[in-house]
C-alpha cells in the first residue's frame, strides 16, 4: 500500500504517526510524508529552517520513509496565498502519489496553519476525481490538538486505536532527533509528554501504547 502523511511543519508527522509510519513500513507498506510549510523571514531565521528541515529528514529516513516532500508554503502566512494555488498543490499531491490511506493533522487543532492544510487536503481528496483514497485518518498532535476554543467541533475525539507497543522506541528515537523542537517537561512536546499519550491511548484499548485517530472517511470495497 502507499501511504501519504501531510503535516503542516516539520514533526508533525512524527507527533501524530510517528509509531504508525514505522509500522507500516514494517508491513512492506510505501510511507510518503508531505511537508506542507517552510518557515521564512523576519518569522524565522534562515539558519532555524535549515535546521529543522535536516532534523525532518533525518527522523522520516530512520523511520523508513520513501520520500519526504517539502511543498514550501509559508509558515504562519497561510492566509498569504491564494485558495486556488493551495487547493491545486494538494490535488497534484494526491493525484501524483495516489495513497491507499491519507494522515491529515485535526482540523480542531489550535494551529490556523493546520486548519487551512486539512481543508485544503479534504478539496483535493473528494471522492470524484480519477483517483480517489480508500481511508482518511486525522491525528492528534501535542502542543496543538485539544488547545482551541472548547466545543464539538474542535474536540477529538479518536475512533481508530493503531497498536504501537513495538513501535513506541522508534517514535521516541525520531522525535530526539528534533533537537530544535523538543522540549523539557511538562511542555507538551516534551518526550515524556508523548510516551504519556502512547501510553494513555493504549491502555483505553488495553495495549502498551498506541497512537488514536479518527477516520474522517473509510471507503469499502
Amino acid at each position: 500500500m502507499k501511504i501519504l502523511v501531510i503535516a503542516p511543519h516539520p514533526d508533525d508527522e512524527v507527533l501524530g504517526c510517528g509509531g504508525t509510519i514505522a509500522k507500516h513500513v514494517n508491513n512492506d507498506d510505501s510511507v510518503y510524508v508531505a511537508i506542507v510549510t517552510k518557515g521564512c523571514e523576519p518569522l524565522f531565521p534562515p539558519e532555524q529552517v535549515d535546521q529543522v528541515r535536516e532534523e525532518c529528514k533525518k527522523a522520516d529516513a530512520y523511520l523508513g520513509v520513501k520520500a519526504t516532500i517539502f511543498m514550501d508554503f509559508p509558515a504562519s502566512m497561510l492566509e498569504t496565498v491564494s485558495r486556488y494555488e493551495f487547493n491545486g498543490a494538494f490535488m497534484k499531491l494526491i493525484q501524483s502519489i495516489k495513497p491507499d490511506i491519507v494522515y491529515l493533522p485535526h482540523r480542531g487543532d489550535m494551529q490556523l496553519d493546520h486548519k487551512m492544510v486539512v481543508d485544503a487536503a479534504m478539496v483535493a481528496l473528494r471522492p470524484k476525481y480519477s483517483y480517489s483514497v480508500k481511508k482518511i485518518y486525522a491525528y492528534e498532535t501535542l502542543s496543538e490538538t485539544g488547545w482551541d476554543l472548547p466545543n464539538t467541533t474542535n474536540e477529538f475525539i479518536p475512533t481508530s486505536y493503531n497498536d504501537i507497543s513495538c513501535y513506541l522506541d522508534k517514535k521516541i528515537e525520531a522525535l530526539r532527533m528534533f533537537k530544535s523542537q523538543v522540549d523539557n517537561f511538562p511542555n507538551a512536546r516534551s518526550i515524556e509528554a508523548v510516551k504519556a499519550l502512547a501510553i494513555y491511548r493504549g491502555s483505553s484499548m488495553n495495549l502498551k501504547a498506541a497512537e488514536s485517530f479518527y477516520c474522517i472517511r473509510e471507503v469499502l470495497r
